[in-house]
């Protein structure tokens, strides 16, 4: 008898204005097939064809090929029949064949992580007989020589032997063009396209030992299988981690009729854009290649034209090209094909309403039919997201809520990197110009080969272009510089997904990979030379050049604003100087959620009267080196405050072993030793002393403020007494007092009776009183579960989640670095828990504890303030478990208060 997992349908198929699926099936049909489906169902001219789900991609990884294949074989083979029927062809007929592309369809756009065939169907008959059909020799064969070199490199493992060589099927090609005297792919003549066949036959058979395989059906199978196992290869798993997509997702296959835009010069292919994707300008945009096919354009082996005509006076500005030049040479498809251009135009608008975002969209134009081979949501820039929000929202065509939603917080960070300062651009040496394909400001070191991007602190990847290999390397550059491409080629879309600069179609650069040389205009440069990029205006600019931090303005401020509309939840910053406050402050912050008092013990004038108070033996020694810490500590303090004027601020009491203050190096113990009188070998006793088997879990936090009560005393002291200096001086100042590291009440009960009885001091001394918080940090387990308890005395809670994770999983921060990339690899664990909340665990403990400390006190004040206040997923916890506000550096504020808007919008939902 069948199971029920056995009979649910796993092909979905779609064309002539039907479809099985729609584009709310993302999930199962990958983004490509869903968006198939939609645009065949509202009209739009799509090539039939069938989508294999996604499903069936977690069951090839768990059941392997074989199963798999017949499992789904018969619901194949129904969906090529559709095709055949549609197209009036048939797959692997001799006289009247049917050929079909087969690409890779994750949930989300991967570009050019996974892999694609083209033509396949091909074989030394069928070719001979779409000749006839086609009446058109040259098309036939130069189809078969793309599907054997796709074939090939995709489905065969035909890669370049090593990073100095160049692919295989492109060095038997260069070597013929040599031979041959010519330069372009299009000057072959159709015996080279017939050589050409034969001769990279001929090197798979060499590299592989096997055939290259002439059943359309065994061609098929193979190219399903590689794009299944693409979903694991070296490229889409870093792309997965560096977005953080699980593995379980799977990939979709997509299998369509083959159109063709190598048929000619009525024929052709583009990728266009319904928006700026580098900039967010409401601008039509894209480039098309006559007689080519669809990786041609993305390749970036032929640079492309434009499709409007205002983006080819745009290019032709940027490649100092001459009008007469451009029109005859380098027409854009408004001008060359005015009635495709309309009917082209006209799918844009309606794709783009159609689902309220902008579109990435690829088309192929064959013998003057155009037909739509895909729709996305366009990958975007930072600022790109921005302004298209935000335009949307004026426009009408979305609302509010949804103008934040579309942001991705993460993305932001983009906006906060710096810029070029203008001062410095006006004397830059510009050595060569090139497309602006990614917005941003980069300067670094030359390095030519992907895997050696990490080889200099800021680097440059410089390449002639750069195919789905080289992601890791584009990921770690500070920017990217291509000799060939267009603003859609890979190096273009893979930078603006990532927010990185980048230069693309630089064609003046001569770049020799074997010596290592970068040449421009009888100038070269090596490796390790310093170069930078202006992403904005394209420039490629000798040596480095200044940068000044960038402004909160335009649609950045409005976006900002419109999250503090929407947000309940409040978003302080994680600050230990007034300058970190000014900055966070300006960028939104509501006050901060850890001062961290230690870091202002590290300056070198302080660091000695802390080495004092440390070495004393004596209660009375100690007091005197706290006395002259004190000033410092008041002076520190009324800077943050004054800085936060009438905004809280949680400052948290001494938290790091003593050990990490003295010195461990013998030449500095002895300059100690001689500084405070006394023998090194007294200096060598205590450090040894301090030192702990396991200082994570020993003398530090709440135990040194109970060891050494004057320590404590101290900065109460100082942190009282600076708000009242403010206080004389008319500004506001609104401590709150954190103790840390408690696992008992009766820690918390100790210390907080040495700031009360302290300030009530300060207060009789100064004869004046302000307000103040004394609260906790909770950060051991048992700080969690004995909540309520705790919640009797002090008056806010903050998590710590750095150490309440580290103590959760008993995983050492420091030392996690050895297995946690291991166990991510092998799917124990998801994510780093160091970077994003572990909701099932360490979560339910920041839960219960809040729900704990509130049963105790109903109103009582609940912040986070480790790393984690800052993850946007996160910060949704936060929000879900109640919490009043969530802490984070500086230059994530304004990613947290998105965050906080998004949480409170999704809620409602």
């Amino acid at each position: 008898m069948e199971t029920l997992q056995e009979v649910k349908t796993r092909v979905y198929k779609f064309g002539n204005k039907t479809a099985d699926g729609n584009s709310q099936m993302k999930n199962l049909l990958g983004g490509k097939g869903a968006n198939l489906a939609e645009m065949s169902l509202i009209g739009i001219p799509v090539p039939p064809g069938f989508t294999i789900t996604t499903e069936v991609c977690t069951e090839y990884n768990l059941l392997g090929k074989d199963t798999v294949v017949e499992m789904i074989k018969p619901e194949v083979e129904k969906s090529i029949e559709n095709i055949e029927n549609i197209m009036g062809a048939k797959f692997g007929d001799k006289d009247n064949p049917l050929l079909v592309s087969v690409r890779s369809g994750a949930r989300v756009s991967m570009p050019g992580m996974m892999d694609t065939v083209l033509n396949l169907g091909l074989n030394d008959e069928v070719v001979i007989g779409l000749a006839k059909k086609t009446n058109n020799e040259r098309f036939a064969w130069d189809s078969y020589r793309r599907f054997v070199q796709m074939y090939g490199d995709v489905v065969l493992g035909m890669k370049p032997e090593s990073k100095e060589d160049i692919d295989p099927f492109e060095e038997i090609m260069e070597h013929l063009k040599d031979k041959r005297g010519i330069e372009l792919d299009t000057e072959f003549t159709i015996q080279d396209l017939k050589d050409l066949v034969y001769d990279f036959k001929d090197a798979v058979k060499k590299r592989t030992g096997h055939d290259f395989p002439s059943n359309p059906w065994d061609q098929l199978w193979g190219a399903v299988v590689a794009v299944f196992n693409s979903w694991n290869g070296d490229r889409a798993v870093y792309y997965r981690n560096m977005h953080g997509y699980p593995a379980d997702w799977g990939t979709a296959v997509n299998v369509q009729a083959m159109v063709y835009g190598n048929m000619g010069e009525n024929s052709g292919t583009g990728v266009c854009f319904t928006r700026d994707a580098g900039t967010g300008e409401n601008i039509f945009n894209g480039e098309y290649l006559i007689n080519a096919q669809g990786e041609d354009v993305v390749a970036g082996t032929r640079t492309p034209q434009q499709i409007t005509k205002t983006g080819s006076l745009r290019w032709a500005e940027l490649a100092k090209v001459e009008e007469e030049d451009r029109v005859t040479n380098y027409p854009s498809l408004e001008e060359l094909m005015p009635s495709i251009y309309k009917e082209l135009n006209e799918y844009q608008e309606k794709l783009e309403k159609h689902y309220s975002d902008m579109q990435d969209m690829e088309f192929t134009m064959q013998d003057g039919k155009l037909w739509i081979l895909q729709t996305r949501n366009g990958k975007r820039t930072g600022a790109a997201m921005v302004k298209i929000a935000i335009d949307m929202l004026k426009e009408g065509l979305i609302d509010e809520k949804e103008a934040l939603l579309r942001i991705e917080p993460n993305k932001l960070d983009e906006l906060l990197h710096p810029i070029f300062d203008p001062k410095a651009l006006k004397a830059a040496n510009v050595i060569a110009q090139g497309l602006p394909a990614s917005p941003g400001a980069a300067t670094g070191k030359i390095v030519f080969f992907a895997d050696e991007a990490a080889k200099y602190k800021n680097s440059i990847l410089v390449r002639i272009e750069t195919s789905p290999e080289d992601l890791e390397g584009m990921n770690i550059a500070k920017g990217i510089l291509t000799a060939r491409g267009g603003m859609t080629s890979h190096a273009a879309v893979v930078a603006r997904g990532m927010g990185k600069c980048c230069v693309s179609g630089a064609g003046a650069l001569k770049i020799d990979y074997k010596n290592r040389i970068l040449k421009v205009d009888g100038h070269e440069y090596h490796e390790g030379d310093w170069i930078s990029l202006n992403g904005s205006t394209g420039n490629i600019i000798e040596g480095k050049v200044a940068t000044i931090e960038p402004e909160l303005s335009g649609e950045f401020a409005e976006i900002m604003n419109l999250s503090d509309k929407y947000a309940t939840m409040q978003v302080r910053t994680n600050a230990d100087t007034p300058k970190d406050a000014k900055v966070a402050r300006n960028f939104g912050a509501q006050g901060i959620g850890l001062t961290r008092t230690e870091h202002m013990f590290f300056e070198v004038d302080r660091i000695k009267a802390m080495r004092e108070m440390i070495l004393a033996d004596t209660v009375k020694g100690r007091k005197e080196a706290l006395k002259e810490l004190l000033p410092m500590q008041r002076e520190d303090f009324e800077g943050i405050f004054e800085a936060m004027e009438g905004l809280p601020v949680t400052v948290r009491l001494l938290d790091p072993p003593l050990h990490e203050f003295v010195p461990h190096q013998l030449a500095t113990q002895k300059d100690l030793a001689d500084e405070m009188h006394i023998s090194l070998e007294a200096v060598k006793n205590k450090v040894s002393e301090l030192e702990e088997f396991n200082p994570m879990l020993g003398h530090r936090g709440c135990r040194l403020g109970i060891t050494y009560p004057e320590i404590t005393e101290m900065q109460a002291r100082a942190i009282i007494e600076a708000a009242l200096n403010l206080k004389a001086k008319g500004i506001v100042a609104k401590p709150e007092i954190m103790i840390p590291l408690i696992g008992t009440l009766a820690e918390f009960e100790s210390q907080e009776k040495i700031i009360r009885d302290t300030a009530n001091t300060v207060f009789e001394e100064y004869n004046d009183t302000i307000e103040y918080l004394v609260g906790t940090m909770i950060e051991i387990p048992r700080a969690a579960l004995t909540a309520d308890l705790i919640a009797q005395k002090a008056e806010f809670f903050s998590f710590g989640t750095n150490d309440l994770t580290q103590m959760a999983f008993g995983y050492s921060r420091d030392d996690a670095g050895k297995f946690l990339p291991i166990y991510i690899e092998k799917g124990i664990l998801k994510v780093d828990p160091f970077e994003v909340l572990d909701q099932e665990g360490v979560g339910q403990l920041v839960k219960m504890g809040t729900e704990k400390g509130r049963s105790t006190k109903k109103e009582l004040k609940v912040g986070i303030c480790g790393e984690h206040g800052g993850e946007p997923s996160s910060v949704e916890f936060c929000y879900k478990t109640g919490m009043n506000y969530v802490s984070c550096s500086p230059f994530r504020v304004p990613i947290a208060r998105i965050a906080s808007a998004q949480a409170a919008i999704k809620s409602e939902k």
